[in-house]
């Protein structure tokens, strides 16, 4: 096993411009119950870093983590889609989304988390075809592998690969429960925020 992400909450907030610096950054983005948090706990290995709820929405901020005692920086960001929240709050949240990803010049990378189990959902292509219409670095990655049975894995991964316009071997697939690809992405992310 490769050496957790050293991860130190920062700061929660609902303004771009109140995220405290960094000198880079990687952001997790997906729609909501994809598993941001328990991606981000799972790197970290810790249970109750980020929080992980059954409710979809829990994340109404943007939620920002320091990275091995340095200036880098991770970030978790609202998901997107169907949510348990009021219509008004989660309407906020796409244009605190976008404004973050335009304006943040910290970001190194943006991380896009894609349910294997159901592969990519109409919010979710959105999102990719936004992401690569304002050439913003991102990277797919496969979550809850685990879900999937083995027997159908591959041609679920090809097909999920396919739909977003890309090969297998560049999404990252992970699972939080079967600790599958957690290793490579926290190599991924050090390489991603230049930390060693």
């Amino acid at each position: 096993m490769s050496r957790p992400l050293q991860l130190e909450f920062l700061s929660a907030t609902v303004d771009v411009n109140a995220l405290p610096e960094s000198r880079a950054e990687v952001a997790f983005l997906g729609r909501s119950n994809v598993g941001k948090s328990s991606l981000l706990n799972a790197l970290a290995n810790q249970r109750q870093l980020a929080h992980v709820s059954n409710m979809p929405g829990r994340t109404q901020v943007l939620a920002c983590f320091a990275l091995d005692r340095s200036t880098a920086t991770l970030l978790d960001c609202p998901g997107y889609g169907y949510a348990k929240v009021p219509k008004a709050t989660r309407e906020t949240w796409v244009p605190m989304i976008e404004q973050y990803l335009l304006e943040r010049e910290a970001l190194r990378m943006a991380l896009l988390l894609v349910d294997s189990e159901i592969g990519p959902t109409p919010s979710d292509l959105h999102m990719l075809q936004w992401l690569r219409e304002n050439g913003v670095q991102h990277t797919v990655i496969g979550t809850k592998q685990d879900k999937v049975k083995p027997s159908k894995r591959l041609a679920r991964q090809k097909e999920l690969a396919e739909r977003c316009g890309l090969t297998e071997a560049n999404v990252v697939w992970v699972s939080t429960t079967a600790a599958v690809g957690i290793d490579r992405l926290r190599e991924l992310v050090r390489e991603w925020l230049g930390v060693r």
